[in-house]
């Protein structure tokens, strides 16, 4: 070879590579082809057929004609234009790679590089050209994808971090910067815990273990402190990082600010707190009327609710004048340092705090302008803060007070007053409906204590017209009049028994009624009630099977038979056009179930509940029919004390079962 002369260089090259391209080139892993003057095909190596997506046809094919081309614009090129085509027309030996973009056969696109070169024939001059093609579409679509992403980790809201597994930062986002106020040049290279507060630094041990293992974190909810030393609250997502052989070389988090939504979640909850608090008082007072409990509930919730060192619930009904006061609900405070203050103050020192109609909030006692309101509640209670809610009723009367208190300085808000307001409202609703069932309950006991006095009483009269009217039906009367008089033993009877109902009960309101508890055998106290009943009532045939069996229970066998009378009774009543009633006597290991079953009027379901309470009669059923609604009250007790049920079943029309059960000894 002659360096001095280039055309001669060229030419020797060019043999060389047209010997060569059938091995060394063959071989390449980049596309090589040579093609004459006239652009067809000379020669091509293996890496050309796979990039082109065919094997073209050399001395047949032109180069143009193996695939179309485009610039990167994607605007199709014409041959003339091509790289190859303006080595001839410039008469340039070599062209530095040109990016184009090739369409194939089967209308696929790579994007290539295309570095063409001369070749020259002896002479010197050029009769060809050599092509190298080199694949850039992975290459540039991946430093395209990567400075996608590294768009959107600068430009994102979040902090984006990530670091080594041994916990040292390797990349720091503006969002980071931003967050938690270290620039990238401070980040870098900085152990991770420097974000960490120390009592949470075992997190990041959890954290390294499950990233080491190929585990994913998601939204891990923490505290991160910043540079300045506030507390960030975060929501970190966390990634391992691989290299390409899939090794985990590393962690990518994903830090967010969730300060606000934390906000909102704390005052959602204290929102939802304070309505749970709310509905509980509103619970208390309605359902529990106890004016104790009401009061000692209502300020236990309001003093943890506004989170108060105490608080103490005055009523009205103690604070009189002529007394001392008495203290009724309290929370938070010792019984001893309030009486301490009670007896140097007075009663009508707490009257006047609550002289206002509305709330009151005092953020610091020591401003207070009443010289012994202040120096009473900051000695004896410690207090430097409170609320101070008058109860008043809907007549506006106020009968008590709610006071709230703290031994600090502005602890209560605006929405606490607005708060305890409400609950002293509530409070008053619920102490009216108590001191109301207060009232009912005394007019009751003193209705029990008239039936109980006016029965007892009773009980001498008609024991002694019972015996005269027995002496009258002995001294032989004539027919007529011994009619009369035998009228007047049974209505007498009716009467007596009546009285006695009425005594039953008084007794066990009074919780006097008094049991016997001895073994008898059920089964004779069935039989003796159906015999009894079945001759004293003609009008229906009282149906029962005796049980052979023995079947022992532990009781009261007068109340018993009480009961199976009185069941019998009523089924006898309440079916005046049939004529029959079925009893039987069932039992199982344990128990034994008594039914009475007539075929009369029946009872509708809605009643079914209602007619064992005391003196409840079903409307529209035997209206003529007498009574006053105690038997199945004082049967149902009777049962109960027994340790038995009873319950009815009913279709109108159709008649009614009264069913009973007792536990067998």
């Amino acid at each position: 070879m002659n360096p001095d002369r280039p055309e001669i260089l060229a030419t020797q090259v060019s043999n060389s590579c047209n010997q060569f391209s059938l091995a060394a080139f063959d071989h390449l892993p980049v596309a090589v082809y040579t093609c004459d003057q006239r652009g067809y095909i000379t020669s091509f190596n293996k890496a050309a057929v796979k990039l082109w997506g065919r094997e073209p046809q050399t001395d047949q094919d032109q180069w143009s004609g193996a695939y179309k081309i485009y610039n990167t614009d994607g605007v199709e090129m014409s041959r003339e234009l091509s790289p190859a085509a303006l080595l001839f027309k410039e008469k340039t030996a070599t062209t530095d790679g040109t990016e184009l973009i090739i369409e194939r056969p089967d209308a696929t696109k790579a994007r290539v590089k295309v570095f063409p070169s001369l070749l020259f024939d002896t002479e010197g001059m050029p009769n060809g050209v050599i092509n190298t093609v080199l694949e850039t579409t992975g290459t540039r679509e991946l430093d395209e994808k990567q400075a996608r992403l590294a768009a959107i980790v600068d430009n994102s809201d979040d902090a984006i971090i990530s670091k080594t597994l041994k916990g040292f930062i390797t990349s720091w986002n503006k969002a980071a910067e931003k967050l938690f106020g270290y620039t990238e040049a401070e980040a870098i290279g900085k152990h991770i815990t420097m974000l960490i507060p120390p009592e949470r630094i075992a997190e990041e041990d959890y954290i390294i273990t499950n990233i080491a293992r190929g585990n994913r974190i998601d939204h891990f909810e923490t505290i991160r402190v910043s540079k300045y030393g506030r507390l960030i609250p975060i929501s970190l997502t966390v990634s391992p990082i691989k290299d390409r052989d899939g090794n985990i070389i590393g962690a990518s988090k994903i830090a967010r600010d969730i300060s606000i939504q934390k906000e909102a979640r704390d005052a959602a909850l204290h929102y939802t707190k304070r309505l749970e608090t709310l509905n509980a008082i509103i619970k208390a007072t309605s359902e529990d009327l106890d004016i104790e409990k009401i009061l000692q509930k209502v300020t236990d919730a309001a003093t943890a609710l506004t989170g108060a060192k105490f608080g103490i619930f005055f009523y009205s009904s103690m604070i009189r004048e002529d007394s001392p006061l008495t203290l009724y609900a309290l929370s938070g405070v010792s019984q001893k340092t309030f009486d301490n203050l009670a007896r140097a103050e007075g009663s009508e020192f707490f009257q006047n705090m609550f002289n206002s109609t509305t709330a009151v909030r005092v953020d610091d006692i020591a401003k207070d302008p009443d010289d012994r309101r202040r120096c009473a509640l900051r000695d004896h209670l410690k207090i430097s803060s409170y609320i101070a809610a008058p109860v008043i009723t809907r007549t506006g009367e106020v009968i008590g007070g709610l006071l709230l208190a703290h031994s600090e300085t502005g602890r209560f808000s605006a929405e606490q007053e607005s708060l305890i307001a409400s609950i002293a409202s509530q409070s008053a609703t619920g102490l009216e409906n108590a001191k109301l069932y207060d009232e009912v309950k005394i007019l009751n006991d003193k209705k029990d204590e008239f039936i109980g006095l006016a029965s007892h009483e009773l009980k001498t009269p008609l024991t002694s017209i019972t015996g005269y009217l027995q002496i009258l039906s002995r001294l032989k009367p004539d027919e007529k009049s011994k009619k009369f008089v035998n009228k007047t033993i049974n209505q007498v009877k009716k009467l007596s028994g009546l009285v006695s109902d009425l005594l039953d009960i008084s007794k066990i309101e009074a919780g006097k009624l008094e049991l016997s508890d001895v073994p008898f055998d059920i089964n004779s106290i069935v039989e003796e009630a159906v015999e009894l009943i079945q001759h004293s009532q003609g009008s229906h045939e009282v149906r029962y099977t005796p049980n052979t069996l023995p079947l022992m229970v532990m009781g009261d066998s007068q109340r018993i038979e009480q009961v199976i009378i009185n069941l019998l009774t009523n089924a006898i009543k309440y079916s005046p056009s049939a004529n029959l009633v079925e009893v039987s006597l069932q039992h199982t290991q344990h128990e034994m179930t008594v039914s009475v079953k007539d075929y009369g009027f029946g009872i509708e379901q809605k009643h079914l509940d209602k007619i064992f309470s005391r003196f409840y009669r079903v409307e529209g059923v035997g209206p003529t029919i007498s009574g006053l609604g105690i038997g199945l009250y004082l049967s149902h007790e009777i049962i109960q004390r027994h340790g038995g049920k009873l319950w009815a079943e009913s279709e109108p029309g159709k008649g009614s079962t009264f069913f009973f059960t007792l536990p067998l000894q």
